[in-house]
C-alpha cells in the first residue's frame, strides 16, 4: 500500500501552538523564519510549487501570488478571521478554496476593546505616562478628569459575533444603553441586551461611546471620516478593534486635536505598524495598541488549530473547517 502523497506547504510566520507539527506530520513544510513578514518578492519566490498557503493578515494574496503558486494550490488559509488581503475572485478563479479563524478570538478581542474603552475614558496612558517621566506631582482635584461609563449609552458599529460578545460585556457590566447597527434587526440582541437598532448617524449622535466592529469593504472605509466625527458627542469615546482603514486617521487626528471627540483607543491603524512620527502617536487621550486584539495563548493556539484544519482539508480536497464564501 503506498503512502499518502506529501503536498508542499509555505507558512508565511511561525505560529503559536503545535498545530504545525500535525502540519509537518503529514506534508512537507517550509516556514518563513523571520519576524517580519517576507516582501512581495519573497512571497512570490516562497509560494511557487505549493499545493497550499498559510498566510498571516499582513500577505496581500493577489492573482499575482496565486498564479505564482502554480496550478497545482488548492488552499489558503488565512490565520485571521479576517481575509480582506485576500482577493476572492482570484481565488474563485483559480479553483483555489480560503479560509479564516472566526470564532475562537471573540472574547480576546472583546475584552481588548472594553480595554482600550476604560483606558481611554480614564485617560490611563496620560497617568502612566506622568509617572514615567517625573511628573506625578501633587493630588489635583481636577487632574486627568475622565468619563464613567455606568449607565451610559454605548455604540456598537457592526453587531457581528464579536461585536456582541462586546455588547454583552458593557451592558451587563456597567448596565449601559446598547444602540447598534447591522444589516438586520437582531432579536436576541433586542431582548436579552436591551438593544436598539439604528442607523449610524443616529448611534453617533447618541452614544457615549462607540466601538467599531464591521468588516472593512468598499463600504465601510472611511466610514468614520470628518463627517462621522462632527456628529459625534465631545466628550464621545471611539474604539477600534476591527480594520484601521474604517477610521479616517487625519478626521480622527483633528477631531481629537479640536475637541470634538474626548478620547480614542485603537489597536488597529493604516499603515501597520504606524510610524512613530505619525499625529495620532502621542497625540493626548490617544491610546493606540500593535494590533493585538487576539493576543491570548488560548485564542492564537486555538486559530492555528483551525488554520491547520483548513490547510489539511484543503489539500485534500475536503470541504474546509471554516471556510470562506468566494461567491
Amino acid at each position: 500500500m503506498s503512502e499518502p502523497t506529501r503536498s508542499r506547504i509555505f507558512v508565511t510566520r511561525k505560529i503559536p501552538g503545535a498545530a504545525l507539527d500535525r502540519l509537518r506530520e503529514a506534508h512537507d513544510v517550509s516556514i518563513w523564519p523571520d519576524e517580519l513578514p517576507p516582501t512581495p518578492e519573497q512571497l512570490l519566490e516562497n509560494v511557487a510549487g505549493c499545493d497550499g498557503l498559510l498566510t498571516m493578515l499582513s500577505d496581500r494574496i493577489d492573482e499575482t501570488v496565486i498564479k505564482a503558486a502554480g496550478p497545482q494550490l488548492k488552499v489558503v488559509s488565512n490565520y485571521a478571521v479576517g481575509f480582506n488581503n485576500i482577493d476572492l475572485k482570484a481565488a474563485r478563479e483559480h479553483g483555489v478554496c480560503v479560509g479564516n479563524t472566526p470564532d475562537v478570538l471573540t472574547g480576546a478581542t472583546a475584552d481588548l476593546a472594553v480595554t482600550l474603552l476604560l483606558a481611554a475614558a480614564r485617560r490611563v496612558e496620560e497617568g502612566a505616562a506622568e509617572v514615567r517621566e517625573g511628573r506625578w506631582g501633587a493630588w489635583k482635584p481636577s487632574a486627568l478628569l475622565g468619563v464613567e461609563p455606568e449607565g451610559k449609552t454605548v455604540g456598537v458599529v457592526g453587531m457581528g459575533r464579536i461585536g456582541k460578545a462586546f455588547a454583552e460585556r458593557m451592558v451587563r457590566g456597567w448596565n449601559m444603553k446598547l444602540l447598534y447597527t447591522s444589516r438586520s434587526d437582531q432579536a436576541d440582541v433586542d431582548e436579552s441586551l436591551r438593544g436598539r437598532r439604528v442607523d449610524l448617524d443616529e448611534l453617533l449622535a447618541e452614544s457615549d461611546f462607540v466601538s467599531i466592529h464591521v468588516a472593512l469593504t468598499d463600504d465601510t472605509r472611511n466610514l468614520i471620516d470628518a463627517a462621522a466625527l462632527s456628529k459625534m458627542k465631545s466628550t464621545a469615546v471611539l474604539v477600534n478593534t476591527a480594520r484601521g482603514e474604517i477610521i479616517d486617521q487625519d478626521a480622527l487626528v483633528d477631531a481629537i486635536k479640536g475637541g470634538r471627540i474626548f478620547a480614542a483607543g485603537l489597536d488597529v491603524t493604516t499603515p501597520e505598524p504606524l510610524p512613530p512620527s505619525h499625529p495620532l502617536v502621542g497625540l493626548p487621550r490617544v491610546i493606540i495598541l500593535p494590533h493585538i486584539g487576539s493576543a491570548t495563548d488560548t485564542s492564537r493556539c486555538g486559530m492555528a488549530e483551525i488554520a491547520v484544519d483548513n490547510v489539511l482539508a484543503g489539500v485534500a480536497g475536503r470541504p474546509l473547517r471554516c471556510e470562506v464564501p468566494l461567491g
